[in-house]
């Protein structure tokens, strides 16, 4: 009985180890995988966020870019008027607001640049100086330089063209995420 007695306990201490051991087996194993998938969620977590940040920067900057031909065909309407003091009045006013809304769309530009990625960036700040030849052609007819008003229209074509390339980039940004 003394033999029987050692070796049953033998077994038990080796089961009873075994047990213990592939507890601690499984604990690092479940561990383990509890952090690979906090990571893989976390990892996830990020980029969806960047991809919802990039949509809005590159929507806002759509946004601000059609305020801005708005403002431009309302320019080209006063451009048209013969010349008079009211309409260097209203071309003046308009300047300044052409002024306050460059500054929006610069924002919105610089704000696509530090979300990247690059090709979107590169394309919203060619947007962004589309707009210059506007600013020009307009204080051109303010000094009464009579091809002001052409120069105004001519820009119009590089313009929506830029906002064109710049929607192509962020599409294929935005689909590459």
């Amino acid at each position: 009985m003394g033999d029987s007695t050692v070796w049953t306990s033998a077994i038990a201490a080796v089961t009873g180890g075994t047990a213990v051991l592939a507890s601690w087996v499984t604990s690092r194993g479940s561990t383990r995988a509890a952090r690979i998938q906090a990571e893989t969620a976390a990892r996830s977590q990020r980029a969806e966020r960047l991809r919802e940040s990039r949509r809005t920067a590159y929507l806002d900057l759509i946004e601000q870019t059609h305020r801005m031909g708005e403002l431009f065909w309302e320019i080209s309407t006063v451009l048209r008027l013969p010349h008079s003091e009211s309409r260097t009045s209203t071309l003046g006013e308009l300047r300044d607001r052409e002024v306050a809304e460059y500054a929006k769309i610069r924002r919105c530009a610089r704000v696509v640049e530090l979300e990247g990625p690059h090709s979107a960036a590169t394309a919203a700040l060619a947007l962004q100086k589309t707009t210059r030849p506007f600013y020009a052609a307009l204080s051109a007819d303010l000094t009464g330089d009579p091809s002001g008003q052409d120069a105004f229209d001519d820009a119009y074509r590089p313009f929506w063209r830029a906002l064109e390339e710049f929607v192509d980039a962020a599409r294929d940004a935005h689909q590459s995420d």
